[in-house]
């Protein structure tokens, strides 16, 4: 049998483009509801064209760095239902490229507050819903830099690995209220995200694009790209009632990445 998320109410930060929405697309084929946030007003137009929209997706307007405006998106998906059954944290910037020596504070900031601190912003209160719902799931987005070192890009690691703890501490805490908690390792996934990557590290190293581009790739022993829709796949798993008994994991959906550098 397919996997169902019939009427699964689903909330997905920064959901309206790359992994969220790709996840948003494989949830709703599923038949979840889904609450969708994002920044960029651009992608949430299009959104609003989407033939389930009103119905079983609805998106807002939410800086995720901004508590005020995550407790206002939360606020609007009161409106709607009291309970959720999951929540995916995947809200996160790429961070600045460079040697720890070269970079700013406020780099460092920027992305930690983006990349870790939002999670908070948004899992202080999808809980108290999730225990109305008497279960659910909660899914961190880390990265493969949550579980290796990523030289050049120090911030972005440090908020991944960051983001592994909080997931382990959370699934402990949880757990007695069936709430499992559980975080997603992409690789290297083909995207707008990946080239700016690309052109910012070869642009520091001084060397083509298309070299590091062959790079990341070779990172991993299946040599491939990751798809967005390959994390939408796994997160529908971790939300559906297959997944019950699965918390407190890091899973890696990297073709077996051995090295980011």
């Amino acid at each position: 049998m397919p996997l169902s998320l019939h009427n699964k109410k689903i909330v997905i930060s920064a959901g309206a483009s790359g992994i969220g929405w790709a996840t948003a697309k494989v949830c709703l084929a599923k038949g979840a509801v889904v609450y969708l946030c994002d920044i960029d007003i651009k992608s949430l137009s299009k959104i609003k064209k989407n033939r389930l929209y009103n119905k079983r997706l609805f998106a807002y307007k939410c800086d995720a760095s901004e508590e005020d405006e995550v407790t206002d998106f939360f606020n609007q998906i009161n409106k709607k239902t009291k309970k959720i059954d999951a929540i995916l944290n995947n809200v996160g910037i790429a961070g600045p490229t460079g040697t720890i020596e070269k970079l700013t504070s406020d780099d460092w900031e920027q992305t930690l507050k983006v990349n870790v601190i939002s999670h908070f912003y948004f899992t202080k209160l999808a809980i108290p819903m999730l225990k109305k719902n008497k279960g659910g799931s909660i899914i961190n987005i880390s990265s493969g830099a949550g579980i290796m070192g990523f030289p050049l890009r120090a911030p972005y690691a440090a908020s991944k690995w960051a983001v592994i703890g909080v997931t382990k501490t959370l699934a402990m805490e949880l757990g007695k209220f069936k709430i499992r908690v559980n975080a997603i390792c992409p690789g290297t996934i083909k995207g707008d995200r990946m080239v700016r990557v690309i052109r910012d590290k070869a642009k520091f190293l001084k060397t083509s694009r298309k070299k590091i581009e062959k790079e990341f790739v070779s990172m991993a022993s299946m040599n491939c790209w990751i798809h967005e829709e390959d994390i939408g796949k796994i997160c529908s798993f971790l939300i559906s009632n297959e997944g019950e008994r699965i918390s407190g994991q890091t899973i890696p959906v990297d073709g077996n990445a051995t090295r980011l550098d």
